[in-house]
């Protein structure tokens, strides 16, 4: 009898056991920093692995100050498309999620912040600060709040034309319809973009702007559980209580990306490139500047196509170089070199078209390059041009002019010594042991000479 209750004991811990192998794993993405293309492309290899994995959720766990309108369409589109459902959590304490930050909060099938964060300011950077048309802050504070269905009229800033109005539009109804598709508050939304206002975690919970607060992710888990999301066209129910997020950091991929798409690391690649292959084309043959020069290049213009760079100003900058460089092979007293200097640093300003202050050129950064670009095509491109009109101090063109002296009696033929080197020559006129010599020509491995004092005879 004992036998039997053990028995039926072990079937039934046994049947207990897949139940708890099968529970789907919950997958933690962590975004700290300017939302950029090497984010996006970080969150799209996430959400694409958890899909493989099975997972039951992403946790998106986000502190950012906001990043690039490209990048961050990236992430939602990834978002809307998942079969994964998606948490995005504002976190640790203290953390944000403003412009950027806010879309994808909207976004996410749960939206979810810890206690000491806030979210909001999701006006446009590039069309200025809220109240920047009349110089000052908004006055509307306290006034009547804008109304749902109203979205074409601008109760926010004053606005200078019409393509500040189209942008301020755009990124409205952009939020209002991700606020509408998830159910959360739209009148909000549109005011974090028209006035760019902000909400902590507890007015955001209140005023339904997000789902839930909770400290940490362990505890967002435990207050998922059970929750039922519409992902897909499809519902599913969470059952998270006691699973542990298994966080996922960048690859390599990812990393080397964050770095070549870092404006100045970008902008540097670009001026090394240039800089190599200037150089290996005033000494050709040395290869390895033009082979380090086309790599950086390449890279450089990677980066490129994934930042937001306005090509005028990289042409200013590639005019400005070669004014530079002209200014070696014309001397214009300064003029072109000047303007070069004044065009590479223009162009070098405005290369990177947005506000961001991450994805910005420290002008410090700027006037540095330029600085070592002068003396780097002036001294180091100079000298090598200088390098190029001295004599040949080798070869067979060194040998013609050379003096030497004979080494033995000849009548036509004989032996002489050049440069320390002994030489069958050929002469037209007798010549004694001792005797110097010049080299006027060479015939093969025959120098033809003549006696110092014929010289030009």
């Amino acid at each position: 009898m004992r036998w039997h209750k053990l028995l039926i004991a072990l079937c039934t811990l046994w049947a207990a056991l897949p139940v708890q192998a099968e529970r789907a794993p919950v997958v933690l993405l962590t975004i700290n920093g300017a939302i950029g293309p090497a984010v996006a492309d970080y969150v799209h290899r996430g959400i694409e692995n958890a899909h493989k994995q099975g997972a039951q959720l992403v946790v998106l766990q986000m502190d950012t100050p906001g990043g690039l309108d490209t990048s961050m369409r990236a992430i939602i589109k990834d978002i809307l498309a998942s079969t994964v459902p998606v948490a995005a959590f504002v976190a640790p304490g203290g953390a944000r999620a403003a412009s950027a930050g806010t879309y994808i909060l909207y976004a996410s099938h749960v939206a979810a912040m810890a206690p000491a964060t806030n979210l909001g300011a999701a006006t446009p950077v590039a069309i200025g600060a809220p109240g920047a048309g009349k110089g000052g802050e908004d006055k509307s504070e306290g006034k009547s709040e804008r109304k749902s269905g109203k979205s074409g009229k601008d109760d926010g800033p004053a606005v200078s034309d019409t393509m500040t109005r189209k942008q301020v539009n755009d990124a409205s109804a952009y939020i209002r319809s991700l606020a509408q598709m998830r159910g959360r508050n739209a009148d909000w939304a549109e005011r974090a973009v028209r006035e760019a206002v902000s909400l902590s975690a507890k007015e955001a919970l209140k005023m339904r702007v997000i789902d839930v607060v909770a400290e940490d992710v362990p505890q967002l888990l435990k207050r998922l559980d059970g929750r039922r999301l519409k992902v897909a066209d499809t519902e599913r129910v969470l059952d998270t209580a006691d699973v542990a997020a298994t966080a996922v950091a960048p690859d390599w991929r990812t990393r080397f990306l964050s770095v070549i798409t870092d404006p100045s690391i970008a902008y540097i690649l670009i001026l090394l490139g240039i800089y190599a292959l200037v150089f290996e084309f005033s000494n050709p043959g040395l290869v390895f500047p033009g082979v380090v020069g086309a790599i950086c290049i390449l890279i450089a213009l990677y980066a490129f196509h994934l930042l937001p760079v306005n090509y005028a100003g990289l042409a200013l900058m590639l005019v400005g170089i070669a004014f530079m460089v002209a200014e070696l092979f014309f001397p214009a007293f300064g003029s072109l070199g000047i303007g070069g200097a004044i065009a590479f640093i223009i162009g070098s300003v405005i290369l990177i078209d947005t506000d961001i202050p991450a994805f910005g050129i420290p002008i410090s950064l700027v006037l540095g390059i330029a600085a070592a670009s002068a003396v780097f095509l002036f001294l180091v491109v100079g000298l090598a041009l200088k390098g190029h009109k001295r004599p040949v101090v080798t070869g067979r063109e060194e040998l013609v002019g050379s003096a030497g002296e004979v080494i033995e009696d000849c009548d036509r033929e004989g032996w002489a010594r050049v440069h320390s080197e002994t030489w069958r020559i050929r002469s037209a006129v007798p010549l004694k042991a001792g005797q110097r010599v010049r080299v006027a020509a060479m015939d093969g491995l025959m120098l033809d000479v003549v006696p110092e004092t014929h010289q030009g005879a």
